[in-house]
Order: structure tokens, then sequence, then C-alpha cells
């Protein structure tokens, strides 16, 4: 009650009146500059473009159970405190070194995807990733590799799962 009071008090004044929808977007851009919505939206969409992609890369043959499971990965990677607090930090971490967490990344081919069901399917689980993931069905998973390969690493680490052709590991 005393917030409309106040609001109302310019036009007992002889002022205005009520504080207008202009009025209160001028004084958010005081407070949140323009170019920080900017970056946030830009972010947002780099975001789920890194995910998109990788989950095309890495999982395309995998279907959309596939593609949920690698994306849970890099979502428990940026929970964990051992890997960055963002997919694109997630997904590029390693390229500076031999090492890239995820192959497509710095194999040195293009990374332009098909415009296929593939691509449609790895846009639209993305997105749902980052909004409203469904339940993880990788147990936790920090890790993954190719069924059919080798990784020395995995004998130190709990295997949590098997999704198509991925074992998955934390």
């Amino acid at each position: 009650m005393q917030i409309a009071q106040a609001m109302d008090e310019p036009r007992r004044r002889g002022g205005a009146g009520r504080v207008s929808a202009l009025g209160l977007l001028l004084a958010a851009a005081l407070l949140y500059p323009i170019s920080a919505v900017v970056e946030a939206a830009e972010s947002e969409e780099g975001e789920l473009s890194c995910l998109a992609h990788t989950l095309y890369w890495e999982a395309k043959t995998e279907g959309r159970n596939g593609m949920v499971a690698v994306g849970w990965v890099i979502l428990n990677r940026m929970h964990d405190g051992e890997y960055p607090r963002s997919v694109c930090g997630v997904v590029k971490q390693g390229k500076e070194k031999p090492g890239c967490q995820f192959s497509y990344w710095c194999d040195g081919k293009p990374d332009t995807p098909k415009p296929d069901e593939a691509w449609t399917l790895a846009q639209a689980v993305a997105k749902e990733m980052l909004s409203s993931p469904p339940p993880d069905p990788t147990g936790c998973a920090v890790f993954y590799h190719a069924a059919g390969t080798h990784a020395p690493w995995a004998t130190s680490r709990v295997r949590t799962a098997r999704i198509g052709r991925h074992v998955y590991y934390r």
C-alpha cells in the first residue's frame, strides 16, 4: 500500500502520476547496461551452440538417448568443481595441449554440421538440456569413451552406464 501511495504522490503534487513503463525501462537501463543484456543473450546462444555441436559430433549416430547422455556428462562436469563452469569451457578444455576432452573440438576437421535430422535433434536436445533437462541416465558420469576403444584412465574410474556405443564413468 505504501508503494502505491508513493507512486501516486507526484500526481497529488500536480506531477505526471504513476511511474510509466518507459520510466521503468530507463531506470533499468541505467542500473543494468544494455551491453550486459546483449552479452548475456550472446552467451546463452553461444552455450546452446557449443552444446548442440558437441551432441551432434559426439553422438549423432546415438539418437536422443545418446545425445542426452553426452549432454549430462557436460552438465555434470560444469557442477563438479574440477572443470570450467560453462558448456563452452567444458567442451573446449584441453585444446591448448594434446588431450582434448571432446575429440571433435580439436581434430582439425570443419565443425559445420550437415543440415540433417541429427543436427535438428542435437539442437532440440541441447535446448532441453539447458532449460529443463531430463533425468541423468549416466549416474553422474563425468567421463565416457566409445565402447570399442581402450581408455587407460577407465581402470581408475567407476563405470556407471553403457548407453548406445558409449561407456560412462565417474
